[in-house]
Protein backbone atom coordinates (compact mmCIF):
# COMPACT_ATOMS: atom_id res chain seq x y z
CA UNK A 1 0.00 0.00 0.00
CA UNK A 2 1.39 3.31 -1.40
CA UNK A 3 3.85 1.25 -3.44
CA UNK A 4 5.16 4.66 -5.62
CA UNK A 5 6.77 5.92 -1.77
CA UNK A 6 10.36 6.14 -2.05
CA UNK A 7 10.96 3.38 0.55
CA UNK A 8 8.44 1.23 -0.17
CA UNK A 9 9.08 1.34 -4.00
CA UNK A 10 12.87 0.37 -3.29
CA UNK A 11 11.14 -2.67 -1.57
CA UNK A 12 9.38 -3.31 -4.65
CA UNK A 13 12.11 -3.13 -7.17
CA UNK A 14 14.06 -5.62 -4.61
CA UNK A 15 10.93 -7.96 -4.30
CA UNK A 16 10.55 -8.04 -8.09
CA UNK A 17 14.15 -9.14 -9.02
CA UNK A 18 13.22 -11.45 -6.40
CA UNK A 19 11.03 -13.14 -8.57
CA UNK A 20 8.14 -12.59 -6.32
CA UNK A 21 4.62 -11.55 -7.74
CA UNK A 22 4.30 -7.91 -6.80
CA UNK A 23 1.22 -6.05 -6.31
CA UNK A 24 0.70 -2.17 -4.76
CA UNK A 25 -1.81 0.87 -5.34
CA UNK A 26 -1.04 4.39 -4.72
CA UNK A 27 -3.26 7.62 -5.09
CA UNK A 28 -2.26 8.98 -8.33
CA UNK A 29 -0.20 8.45 -11.53
CA UNK A 30 3.80 9.14 -11.61
CA UNK A 31 7.21 7.88 -13.15
CA UNK A 32 7.82 5.50 -10.25
CA UNK A 33 4.21 3.91 -11.02
CA UNK A 34 4.96 3.83 -14.29
CA UNK A 35 8.94 2.13 -13.85
CA UNK A 36 7.30 -0.68 -11.75
CA UNK A 37 4.62 -1.46 -13.83
CA UNK A 38 7.71 -2.30 -16.61
CA UNK A 39 9.33 -4.25 -13.74
CA UNK A 40 5.86 -6.57 -14.00
CA UNK A 41 4.65 -5.10 -10.74
CA UNK A 42 0.57 -4.24 -10.80
CA UNK A 43 -0.29 -1.24 -9.70
CA UNK A 44 -3.90 0.12 -9.11
CA UNK A 45 -4.45 3.75 -8.78
CA UNK A 46 -6.76 4.38 -6.17
CA UNK A 47 -7.53 1.92 -2.55
CA UNK A 48 -9.79 -0.40 -2.04
CA UNK A 49 -9.95 -3.42 0.05
CA UNK A 50 -10.63 -5.35 -3.08
CA UNK A 51 -6.90 -4.98 -3.48
CA UNK A 52 -6.50 -7.75 -0.99
CA UNK A 53 -7.93 -10.24 -2.69
CA UNK A 54 -4.87 -11.49 -4.58
CA UNK A 55 -2.32 -10.78 -1.95
CA UNK A 56 -0.71 -13.65 0.29
CA UNK A 57 1.15 -10.64 1.99
CA UNK A 58 -0.09 -7.10 3.09
CA UNK A 59 2.66 -4.59 3.48
CA UNK A 60 2.69 -1.07 5.23
CA UNK A 61 4.20 2.31 6.48
CA UNK A 62 3.30 4.19 9.51
CA UNK A 63 2.91 6.88 6.78
CA UNK A 64 -0.79 5.18 6.33
CA UNK A 65 -3.45 5.43 8.92
CA UNK A 66 -4.25 2.71 10.62
CA UNK A 67 -8.03 3.92 10.29
CA UNK A 68 -7.91 3.38 6.61
CA UNK A 69 -10.01 1.00 5.20
CA UNK A 70 -7.63 -1.28 3.23
CA UNK A 71 -5.63 -1.02 6.10
CA UNK A 72 -8.56 -1.99 8.70
CA UNK A 73 -9.45 -4.60 5.83
CA UNK A 74 -5.60 -5.97 5.83
CA UNK A 75 -5.24 -6.00 9.48
CA UNK A 76 -8.82 -8.04 10.06
CA UNK A 77 -8.08 -10.90 6.95
CA UNK A 78 -5.78 -12.79 9.19
CA UNK A 79 -2.83 -12.77 6.24
CA UNK A 80 0.74 -11.62 7.21
CA UNK A 81 0.57 -7.96 8.01
CA UNK A 82 4.30 -6.18 7.95
CA UNK A 83 6.11 -3.06 8.11
CA UNK A 84 8.13 -2.05 5.23
CA UNK A 85 11.29 -2.50 7.13
CA UNK A 86 10.44 -5.90 7.98
CA UNK A 87 9.76 -6.88 4.65
CA UNK A 88 13.15 -5.20 3.33
CA UNK A 89 15.35 -7.07 6.04
CA UNK A 90 13.40 -10.62 4.81
CA UNK A 91 14.11 -9.91 1.22
CA UNK A 92 17.83 -9.36 2.09
CA UNK A 93 18.56 -11.52 5.16
CA UNK A 94 20.91 -13.42 3.11
CA UNK A 95 22.85 -10.28 2.68
CA UNK A 96 25.66 -8.39 5.00
CA UNK A 97 23.65 -5.52 5.76
CA UNK A 98 25.29 -2.09 5.97
CA UNK A 99 23.21 0.01 8.01
CA UNK A 100 23.55 3.99 7.77
CA UNK A 101 21.45 6.07 10.09
CA UNK A 102 20.99 9.50 11.46
CA UNK A 103 18.73 12.46 11.53
CA UNK A 104 20.49 14.09 8.17
CA UNK A 105 22.94 12.50 5.48
CA UNK A 106 21.56 8.78 5.34
CA UNK A 107 20.61 9.54 1.23
CA UNK A 108 24.34 10.85 0.21
CA UNK A 109 26.34 8.73 2.38
CA UNK A 110 24.32 5.68 1.34
CA UNK A 111 24.58 6.72 -2.60
CA UNK A 112 28.44 7.59 -2.17
CA UNK A 113 29.31 3.91 -0.63
CA UNK A 114 26.63 2.36 -3.62
CA UNK A 115 29.16 3.97 -6.11
CA UNK A 116 32.10 3.15 -4.94
CA UNK A 117 31.22 -0.53 -4.26
CA UNK A 118 29.79 -0.25 -8.27
CA UNK A 119 33.22 1.07 -9.27
CA UNK A 120 34.80 -1.49 -7.68
CA UNK A 121 33.22 -4.62 -9.71
CA UNK A 122 31.40 -4.86 -6.65
CA UNK A 123 27.52 -5.81 -7.08
CA UNK A 124 25.75 -4.68 -3.72
CA UNK A 125 22.17 -4.50 -3.06
CA UNK A 126 20.81 -1.51 -1.82
CA UNK A 127 17.82 0.32 -0.60
CA UNK A 128 17.90 4.27 -1.10
CA UNK A 129 15.80 7.31 -0.19
CA UNK A 130 16.11 8.69 -3.70
CA UNK A 131 17.59 7.89 -7.06
CA UNK A 132 20.97 8.24 -7.95
CA UNK A 133 21.70 9.45 -11.32
CA UNK A 134 24.37 6.59 -12.05
CA UNK A 135 21.57 4.10 -12.69
CA UNK A 136 18.17 6.41 -12.23
CA UNK A 137 17.51 3.61 -9.35
CA UNK A 138 16.88 3.73 -5.54
CA UNK A 139 17.12 0.25 -5.16
CA UNK A 140 18.73 -3.01 -6.38
CA UNK A 141 19.18 -6.90 -5.72
CA UNK A 142 22.72 -7.59 -5.80
CA UNK A 143 24.93 -10.52 -6.83
CA UNK A 144 27.45 -9.48 -4.17
CA UNK A 145 27.67 -10.51 -0.53
CA UNK A 146 26.53 -7.04 1.25
CA UNK A 147 23.93 -4.62 0.97
CA UNK A 148 23.87 -1.14 1.69
CA UNK A 149 20.30 0.65 3.32
CA UNK A 150 19.21 3.70 4.66
CA UNK A 151 17.89 2.75 8.19
CA UNK A 152 15.52 4.57 8.94
CA UNK A 153 14.53 6.49 12.57
CA UNK A 154 11.07 8.22 11.22
CA UNK A 155 9.33 5.44 12.84
CA UNK A 156 11.71 3.22 14.65
CA UNK A 157 12.03 1.03 11.76
CA UNK A 158 15.89 0.94 11.78
CA UNK A 159 14.79 -1.35 14.55
CA UNK A 160 13.24 -4.32 12.01
CA UNK A 161 16.88 -4.45 11.14
CA UNK A 162 20.38 -6.53 12.11
CA UNK A 163 23.26 -4.92 10.54
CA UNK A 164 26.40 -6.07 10.66
CA UNK A 165 28.06 -2.85 10.85
CA UNK A 166 26.35 0.69 10.54
CA UNK A 167 27.09 4.32 10.39
CA UNK A 168 25.28 7.27 12.59
CA UNK A 169 25.65 10.50 10.95
CA UNK A 170 23.68 12.81 13.53
CA UNK A 171 21.30 12.28 16.06
CA UNK A 172 19.03 14.85 16.60
CA UNK A 173 15.17 15.97 18.01
CA UNK A 174 13.25 15.12 14.90
CA UNK A 175 9.98 12.91 14.48
CA UNK A 176 8.87 14.06 17.72
CA UNK A 177 5.09 12.70 16.85
CA UNK A 178 6.95 8.84 17.19
CA UNK A 179 9.33 9.56 20.04
CA UNK A 180 7.65 11.48 22.39
CA UNK A 181 11.31 13.37 22.93
CA UNK A 182 14.96 14.20 22.64
CA UNK A 183 15.44 11.02 25.29
CA UNK A 184 13.31 9.22 23.39
CA UNK A 185 15.31 9.59 20.15
CA UNK A 186 18.00 8.14 22.22
CA UNK A 187 16.48 5.60 23.50
CA UNK A 188 15.84 4.12 19.81
CA UNK A 189 19.48 4.86 18.63
CA UNK A 190 20.63 3.13 21.51
CA UNK A 191 18.29 -0.01 20.66
CA UNK A 192 19.87 0.43 17.09
CA UNK A 193 23.55 0.33 18.64
CA UNK A 194 22.43 -2.97 20.30
CA UNK A 195 21.01 -5.05 17.09
CA UNK A 196 24.49 -4.35 15.35
CA UNK A 197 26.24 -7.16 15.13
CA UNK A 198 28.89 -7.38 18.27
CA UNK A 199 31.65 -7.95 16.12
CA UNK A 200 31.07 -5.04 13.13
CA UNK A 201 32.23 -1.53 12.94
CA UNK A 202 30.25 1.06 14.59
CA UNK A 203 30.93 4.35 12.82
CA UNK A 204 29.86 7.46 14.33
CA UNK A 205 30.73 11.53 13.48
CA UNK A 206 32.51 13.38 15.79
CA UNK A 207 31.58 16.40 15.49
CA UNK A 208 28.31 15.74 16.59
CA UNK A 209 26.85 15.66 20.37
CA UNK A 210 24.39 13.33 19.42
CA UNK A 211 26.41 10.62 17.68
CA UNK A 212 29.15 10.97 20.10
CA UNK A 213 26.48 10.31 23.08
CA UNK A 214 25.68 7.32 20.73
CA UNK A 215 29.62 6.31 20.57
CA UNK A 216 29.71 6.22 24.51
CA UNK A 217 27.14 3.96 24.53
CA UNK A 218 28.69 1.59 21.87
CA UNK A 219 32.45 1.46 23.69
CA UNK A 220 29.76 0.75 27.12
CA UNK A 221 29.33 -2.39 25.00
CA UNK A 222 32.47 -3.32 23.98
CA UNK A 223 31.76 -2.54 20.65
CA UNK A 224 34.72 -1.38 17.88
CA UNK A 225 33.61 2.37 17.73
CA UNK A 226 35.70 4.60 15.18
CA UNK A 227 34.67 8.20 14.96
CA UNK A 228 35.28 10.61 11.75
CA UNK A 229 35.07 14.95 11.53
CA UNK A 230 36.96 17.68 11.75
CA UNK A 231 36.96 17.47 15.66
CA UNK A 232 40.60 16.97 16.86
CA UNK A 233 39.91 14.01 18.45
CA UNK A 234 38.54 12.00 15.81
CA UNK A 235 40.12 8.46 14.67
CA UNK A 236 39.77 9.62 10.84
CA UNK A 237 40.20 13.37 10.47
CA UNK A 238 38.47 15.89 8.09
CA UNK A 239 40.53 18.80 7.43
CA UNK A 240 41.26 21.47 4.27
CA UNK A 241 37.45 21.46 3.22
CA UNK A 242 36.97 23.00 0.43
CA UNK A 243 32.96 23.94 -1.36
CA UNK A 244 32.84 24.47 -4.78
CA UNK A 245 30.10 25.50 -6.53
CA UNK A 246 29.68 22.66 -8.43
CA UNK A 247 31.75 19.75 -5.62
CA UNK A 248 32.84 19.72 -2.40
CA UNK A 249 36.95 18.74 -2.25
CA UNK A 250 38.82 17.34 1.07
CA UNK A 251 41.50 15.89 2.65
CA UNK A 252 40.92 12.80 4.97
CA UNK A 253 43.67 11.13 7.25
CA UNK A 254 43.10 8.31 9.81
CA UNK A 255 43.61 4.05 10.05
CA UNK A 256 42.02 2.71 7.42
CA UNK A 257 42.07 4.95 4.92
CA UNK A 258 45.21 6.30 5.11
CA UNK A 259 45.45 10.13 3.74
CA UNK A 260 43.90 11.05 0.97
CA UNK A 261 42.48 14.38 -0.96
CA UNK A 262 38.80 13.53 -2.31
CA UNK A 263 36.59 15.51 -4.56
CA UNK A 264 32.94 14.50 -4.71
CA UNK A 265 31.03 15.83 -7.76
CA UNK A 266 27.62 17.02 -7.67
CA UNK A 267 27.23 17.44 -3.63
CA UNK A 268 28.26 20.75 -2.19
CA UNK A 269 28.49 21.90 1.36
CA UNK A 270 31.06 21.30 3.78
CA UNK A 271 28.27 18.68 5.52
CA UNK A 272 28.69 16.82 2.03
CA UNK A 273 32.58 15.94 3.10
CA UNK A 274 31.73 14.39 6.18
CA UNK A 275 29.70 12.21 4.30
CA UNK A 276 31.67 11.48 1.97
CA UNK A 277 34.05 10.56 4.91
CA UNK A 278 31.64 8.04 6.51
CA UNK A 279 31.22 6.57 3.08
CA UNK A 280 35.15 5.99 2.86
CA UNK A 281 35.63 4.30 6.09
CA UNK A 282 32.72 2.06 5.39
CA UNK A 283 34.26 1.05 1.74
CA UNK A 284 37.32 0.50 3.86
CA UNK A 285 35.98 -1.85 6.55
CA UNK A 286 34.30 -3.70 3.36
CA UNK A 287 37.74 -4.24 1.52
CA UNK A 288 36.83 -2.04 -1.15
CA UNK A 289 39.79 -0.14 -3.07
CA UNK A 290 39.44 3.57 -1.70
CA UNK A 291 41.48 4.84 -4.63
CA UNK A 292 39.03 2.71 -6.98
CA UNK A 293 36.11 4.62 -4.95
CA UNK A 294 37.52 8.27 -4.54
CA UNK A 295 37.92 7.97 -8.47
CA UNK A 296 34.46 7.26 -8.55
CA UNK A 297 32.91 10.58 -6.56
CA UNK A 298 35.08 12.86 -8.72
CA UNK A 299 32.60 11.93 -11.46
CA UNK A 300 29.29 11.67 -8.89
CA UNK A 301 26.22 13.12 -10.59
CA UNK A 302 23.94 13.47 -7.64
CA UNK A 303 20.68 12.25 -6.18
CA UNK A 304 17.61 13.29 -7.05
CA UNK A 305 15.94 16.06 -4.31
CA UNK A 306 19.41 16.43 -2.90
CA UNK A 307 20.51 19.86 -4.32
CA UNK A 308 19.40 18.63 -7.74
CA UNK A 309 19.66 21.21 -10.39
CA UNK A 310 16.34 21.99 -12.57
CA UNK A 311 17.92 24.30 -14.90
CA UNK A 312 17.57 28.44 -15.93
CA UNK A 313 14.59 30.83 -16.61
CA UNK A 314 15.50 34.32 -17.09
CA UNK A 315 18.36 34.12 -15.70
CA UNK A 316 17.33 32.84 -12.37
CA UNK A 317 18.76 29.17 -11.16
CA UNK A 318 16.41 26.98 -9.81
CA UNK A 319 17.15 24.09 -7.21
CA UNK A 320 15.63 21.75 -5.42
CA UNK A 321 16.17 19.78 -2.10
CA UNK A 322 14.63 17.16 0.21
CA UNK A 323 15.75 19.28 3.26
CA UNK A 324 13.07 19.67 6.00
CA UNK A 325 14.28 19.69 9.11
CA UNK A 326 15.82 23.03 10.52
CA UNK A 327 19.48 22.11 10.17
CA UNK A 328 18.97 20.53 7.06
CA UNK A 329 17.11 23.55 5.53
CA UNK A 330 20.51 25.79 7.42
CA UNK A 331 23.22 23.35 5.56
CA UNK A 332 21.01 23.41 2.30
CA UNK A 333 21.01 27.37 2.04
CA UNK A 334 24.67 27.85 3.25
CA UNK A 335 25.45 25.49 0.71
CA UNK A 336 22.90 26.90 -2.33
CA UNK A 337 24.75 30.05 -0.70
CA UNK A 338 28.05 28.69 -1.85
CA UNK A 339 26.84 27.71 -4.99
CA UNK A 340 25.69 31.23 -5.34
CA UNK A 341 28.94 32.30 -5.67
CA UNK A 342 28.44 36.43 -5.52
CA UNK A 343 25.75 36.10 -8.40
CA UNK A 344 22.48 37.69 -6.80
CA UNK A 345 20.53 36.79 -4.42
CA UNK A 346 19.07 33.64 -3.03
CA UNK A 347 15.33 32.76 -2.54
CA UNK A 348 14.38 30.04 -0.59
CA UNK A 349 10.94 28.49 -0.83
CA UNK A 350 10.00 26.27 1.95
CA UNK A 351 6.92 24.04 2.01
CA UNK A 352 6.38 22.82 5.54
CA UNK A 353 6.18 18.81 6.66
CA UNK A 354 3.63 17.88 8.88
CA UNK A 355 1.10 20.22 11.36
CA UNK A 356 3.25 18.98 14.31
CA UNK A 357 6.88 19.15 12.85
CA UNK A 358 5.53 22.81 11.88
CA UNK A 359 4.62 23.08 15.81
CA UNK A 360 7.76 22.02 17.31
CA UNK A 361 9.72 23.53 15.18
CA UNK A 362 8.78 26.92 14.01
CA UNK A 363 11.18 29.18 15.74
CA UNK A 364 13.90 27.39 14.26
CA UNK A 365 12.74 27.06 10.71
CA UNK A 366 12.28 30.64 11.06
CA UNK A 367 15.57 31.40 12.02
CA UNK A 368 17.26 28.74 9.41
CA UNK A 369 15.01 30.86 6.51
CA UNK A 370 16.79 33.95 7.64
CA UNK A 371 20.00 32.49 5.14
CA UNK A 372 18.43 33.80 2.29
CA UNK A 373 17.48 36.75 1.08
CA UNK A 374 13.99 36.15 0.23
CA UNK A 375 11.73 33.77 2.22
CA UNK A 376 8.94 32.21 0.56
CA UNK A 377 6.82 29.78 2.51
CA UNK A 378 4.24 27.71 1.88
CA UNK A 379 1.49 25.95 3.61
CA UNK A 380 1.84 22.85 5.40
CA UNK A 381 2.41 18.94 3.51
CA UNK A 382 0.20 17.22 5.93
CA UNK A 383 1.65 13.79 4.93
CA UNK A 384 -0.90 12.18 7.34
CA UNK A 385 -1.34 14.30 9.96
CA UNK A 386 -4.70 15.96 10.78
CA UNK A 387 -4.67 19.49 11.34
CA UNK A 388 -4.08 21.54 14.16
CA UNK A 389 -5.87 24.54 14.97
CA UNK A 390 -3.95 27.62 14.65
CA UNK A 391 -0.92 26.46 12.79
CA UNK A 392 0.08 27.22 9.11
CA UNK A 393 2.75 28.36 6.87
CA UNK A 394 1.79 31.60 8.55
CA UNK A 395 3.62 30.32 11.87
CA UNK A 396 6.66 29.97 10.35
CA UNK A 397 6.52 32.69 8.31
CA UNK A 398 5.49 35.47 11.37
CA UNK A 399 8.72 34.64 13.12
CA UNK A 400 11.29 35.09 9.93
CA UNK A 401 13.64 38.01 11.02
CA UNK A 402 14.23 39.71 7.74
CA UNK A 403 12.58 42.94 6.37
CA UNK A 404 8.30 42.21 5.77
CA UNK A 405 9.04 42.83 2.09
CA UNK A 406 11.28 40.02 2.08
CA UNK A 407 8.80 37.34 3.50
CA UNK A 408 6.14 35.70 1.45
CA UNK A 409 3.92 33.61 2.59
CA UNK A 410 1.78 32.22 -0.13
CA UNK A 411 -1.04 29.39 1.18
CA UNK A 412 -2.00 28.45 -2.27
CA UNK A 413 0.53 25.88 -3.68
CA UNK A 414 -0.38 26.59 -7.54
CA UNK A 415 0.83 30.78 -7.31
CA UNK A 416 4.00 30.12 -5.69
CA UNK A 417 5.87 29.90 -9.28
CA UNK A 418 4.18 33.36 -10.29
CA UNK A 419 5.11 34.66 -6.27
CA UNK A 420 8.82 33.83 -6.59
CA UNK A 421 8.62 34.98 -10.70
CA UNK A 422 7.65 38.49 -9.17
CA UNK A 423 10.54 38.96 -6.93
CA UNK A 424 13.58 37.32 -8.87
CA UNK A 425 15.50 38.68 -10.77
CA UNK A 426 18.71 37.54 -13.23
CA UNK A 427 21.76 36.21 -10.71
CA UNK A 428 19.45 34.89 -8.55
CA UNK A 429 19.14 31.26 -7.45
CA UNK A 430 15.91 29.62 -6.04
CA UNK A 431 15.97 26.25 -3.94
CA UNK A 432 12.78 24.54 -3.30
CA UNK A 433 13.09 22.48 0.03
CA UNK A 434 10.62 20.15 1.95
CA UNK A 435 9.04 16.41 2.26
CA UNK A 436 5.84 17.23 -0.21
CA UNK A 437 5.13 17.63 -3.75
CA UNK A 438 7.23 21.40 -4.07
CA UNK A 439 9.67 19.49 -6.08
CA UNK A 440 6.76 19.39 -8.74
CA UNK A 441 7.19 23.51 -8.71
CA UNK A 442 10.45 23.88 -10.26
CA UNK A 443 9.77 23.86 -13.56
CA UNK A 444 7.13 26.02 -12.94
CA UNK A 445 9.17 28.26 -11.08
CA UNK A 446 11.88 28.40 -13.87
CA UNK A 447 9.11 29.06 -16.63
CA UNK A 448 7.81 32.21 -14.64
CA UNK A 449 10.79 33.92 -14.55
CA UNK A 450 11.30 32.91 -17.70
CA UNK A 451 8.03 34.53 -19.10
CA UNK A 452 8.59 37.37 -16.50
CA UNK A 453 11.98 38.20 -17.25
CA UNK A 454 10.74 38.23 -21.06
CA UNK A 455 7.90 40.39 -20.37
CA UNK A 456 10.40 43.07 -19.13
Amino acid sequence: MGIAGSGMSALARILLERGLEVSGCEARESTTVTGLRSLGATVQIGHSPAHLDDADTFVYTTAISPRHEEFVAARESGKPFLRRAAALAAALEDKRCVAVAGTHGKTSTTSLLVVAAQACGVDPSFAIGGNLYETGKNAHLGSGPFAVVEADESDGSFLLTRPSSAVVTNVEADHLENHGDLEGIFAAFGQFVDRIDPAGLVLTCADDAGARRIAGYARSLGRRVVTYGTSADADVAVFDVVTRPDAVEFTVAGPGVGQRRVRVGALIGAHMALNATAALVLAADLGLDLDVAVRSWSQFRGVHRRFEPHGEGGGVRVFDDYAHHPTEIAASLTAAREALAGTGRLIAVFQPGTYSRTQTFAREFADAMTIADIAVVMDIFPAREEPIPGITGATISSLIELPPERVIYEPSYDAVPERVAEVARPGDLVVTMGIGNVYLLCGAIRDACAAARGAR
